[in-house]
């Protein structure tokens, strides 16, 4: 009888702790057809540089982020619960991971929640700059605010403790600190990543939200808020961690704010971004040092099913990188509550020096950035279909 008893309650025991937990597995792929023209090529000594090629590309992600993940949830009593969150990307043109030899390079988390206390989390997850995403017309798209930072805006962190309050009358607190792990605090080119950190703070009510961030992410070869350009023949040629030209775009500090205002079926949005970094060494012309951006837009959402959308973005580059202005119109039409269909249509406008281009790529005119020349424009449309699960 006692074995009986002491059965029926451990049964009873694995159901109340079954019930307490969960696991959720999910998903979304994106997947459309790209057009883009006014393509750069760089050129040499003997062949000059080249303008105007254009492509067509079958391409994942231009709408969003194609991703598959699992978020999980046990209820320890007392109102507290442990978290853990594993998210990775892909390409669904052709399967390839985000990051090659990373599953999980968007969030790998574990943590604590309490309701009237917040949530802390420890791991690797999206920076806080991506805290721009709700504020921008088109979410962080392939042709969006990330474009005239370079990306600046949409890294990953690791090494990351962040903190969530709970809302205390409209109000709301985010944090983030990532450890370099480097045996000097800031980096020392012992790690990949220097030391990153965060905080924002918003503000929403039924009639309007505001943001104000600010965030740090250091040089991990030296720990410092600039690069490092280390100039070969004749400055024509950077090498190091910054020969990609990322700059100002990669180590720097970043200060927003941001706004949305709701008008029933309209929904306007606009931010000021202002990018600073601590100056260069060996710096090259064309490689800013400070940015200003700025955007604006509308969300029309003209039935529950079809949204059209119209932004402008812009930023000022300093030590001759000039400054471009993006134009973009699209939108979205709900074929059920996990599919839809995307489109749009942008142009970059540059003055003489600057080179943006559509894509959020790194500075250069060789053909794989894509970019244009400096000083001429680029046109793109892109149409897609993107399924969550």
């Amino acid at each position: 009888m006692k074995k009986a008893l002491l059965a029926a309650a451990l049964m009873s025991a694995g159901v109340v702790a079954h019930a307490q937990s969960s696991v959720t597995l999910y998903g979304r792929l994106d997947m459309g057809v790209a057009y883009m023209n006014g393509i750069g090529a760089g050129g040499t000594a003997n062949t000059p540089a080249t303008h105007g090629s254009s492509q067509v590309q079958l391409e994942s992600g231009y709408w969003g982020t194609s991703l598959w993940g699992m978020k999980g949830v046990e209820d320890i009593g007392g109102g507290n619960k442990v978290l853990f969150h594993l998210e990775g990307s892909f390409s669904t043109a052709n399967g390839s991971l985000g990051s090659a030899g990373s599953l999980w390079n968007r969030w790998a988390t574990v943590g604590v929640a309490n309701d009237q206390f917040g949530t802390l989390l420890a791991g690797r997850m999206l920076f806080i700059s991506n805290g721009i995403w709700d504020f921008d017309p088109f979410g962080q798209s392939n042709w969006s605010s990330a474009s005239m930072v370079r990306g600046r805006n949409w890294p990953q962190s690791s090494n990351n403790i962040s903190y969530q309050s709970p809302n205390w009358m409209g109000f709301d607190m985010y944090g983030q600190y990532a450890f370099s792990n480097a045996t000097n605090w800031n980096g020392n080119g012992s790690t990949s990543q220097g030391r990153e950190a965060g905080l924002q703070l918003t503000y929403t009510s039924s009639l309007f939200q505001i943001r104000g961030l600010y965030d740090e992410i250091r040089n991990p070869d030296n720990g410092s808020l600039g690069g490092n350009y280390n100039a070969l023949n004749g400055g024509t040629v950077a090498t190091g961690s910054q020969a990609n030209g990322n700059g100002v775009f990669a180590y720097s500090r970043d200060y927003m704010a941001m706004f949305n205002v709701f008008l029933g079926a309209f929904k306007i949005q606009g931010g000021y971004e202002a990018i600073r970094s601590a100056g260069m060494s060996g710096q090259l012309i064309g490689q800013p040092t400070t940015l200003d951006h700025e955007w604006g837009g509308v969300t029309w959402q003209m039935t529950p099913a079809a949204a059209l959308i119209a932004a402008v973005y812009h930023v000022n580059a300093n030590n001759g990188g000039g400054n471009a202005t993006l134009y973009t119109v699209g939108g979205s039409y709900n074929l059920s509550k996990r599919t839809l269909l995307d489109i749009q249509a942008g142009t970059v406008q540059n003055s003489k020096t600057a080179n943006f281009g559509l894509n959020a790529n790194n500075f250069g005119t060789a053909a794989a950035t894509t970019n244009p020349l400096p000083g001429h424009s680029q046109v793109g449309v892109y149409a897609g279909i993107q399924h969550s699960f």
